[in-house]
């Protein structure tokens, strides 16, 4: 969802730390009101605030968080150094934690959120103000993570990282849940095959969404038009469409696959959030 869609208060009600405002919330099964204290211990938490303790090392940030969850020092130790070499921080186990990126300060988090082997991993918007390298690795981990039988929630606005990590997606604004489902069934769903974009002065572009509207028929499934740009939502990638409305050729376009982000777009608007 959106910036201010409500992401980030479901997510802490999920893991306990605000109270449910409406309704009834369970997690594994229990109910958050009557149980936080089990669900907590079955969790691995990564908000999005940097939360890291900046007087202690890497490694201490670990050992002691494990102590949280009555996990003995030498046991804490040992999933400790496991964490950090698979988040490839083995190396900067000794440094302070004002000494690392904003990507290393990331991959801990997660590493701490993984130090009670939690059967339940939840992510606020892990890889936001990260660069793509880091964002990249990150993506990889948490692939990684999924495919040892992992279970992750995560929120995000990169519809990339959706793709790529999420089986189910449920998108939201404003509190509300908007739809859920499989990424590529809501592809399907929403847009169709192609979204074909068109440039051009808005008013000449009003001239010929009204041609398409008219001739198209079932090739265009949705037109909308936006400032300069014309999209075209297309049901079938057969090109019967050019052929319909061939005036189209004479404007600078672009065909390409629907993806996630048109679904998100057509269902939480174009409009700017801050």
């Amino acid at each position: 969802g959106p910036n201010g869609a409500g992401k980030t208060s479901t997510m802490r009600m999920i893991y306990c730390f605000s109270p449910v405002s409406a309704g009834k919330l369970e997690v594994m099964g229990m109910d958050v009101m009557r149980a936080a204290r089990k669900i907590k211990a079955k969790l691995g938490v990564v908000s999005q605030e940097d939360n890291l303790d900046p007087d202690l090392t890497v490694l201490q940030n670990l050992v002691l968080y494990a102590t949280y969850f009555d996990v003995p020092t030498s046991e804490a130790r040992r999933r400790a150094e496991e964490l950090l070499t698979f988040l490839s921080l083995q190396e900067k186990r000794h440094q302070k934690i004002d000494k690392l990126s904003g990507g290393m300060k990331r991959r801990l988090m997660i590493a701490r959120a993984l130090i009670n082997s939690p059967e339940v991993l939840i992510l606020d918007e892990p890889t936001t103000g990260l660069d793509p390298q880091a964002r990249h690795l990150i993506w990889d981990k948490l692939r990684a993570l999924k495919a040892g039988g992992v279970t992750m929630v995560l929120t995000t606005h990169y519809m990339e990282e959706a793709h790529r990590l999420c089986d189910r997606l449920v998108i939201m604004d404003h509190g509300k849940i908007l739809t859920e489902g499989e990424p590529g069934a809501l592809v399907e769903k929403y847009v169709g095959r192609e979204v074909l974009e068109i440039r051009a002065s808005h008013g000449i572009l009003q001239t010929l969404k009204n041609s398409i509207d008219t001739e198209a028929g079932h090739a265009a499934r949705e037109t909308e038009l936006v400032g300069d740009t014309l999209y075209v939502l297309i049901r079938e990638p057969d090109g019967t469409l050019l052929e319909k409305v061939p005036e189209i050729q004479k404007f600078d376009f672009h065909l390409r696959p629907a993806s996630l982000e048109d679904v998100f777009l057509k269902l939480a608007g174009r409009e700017l959030r801050d």
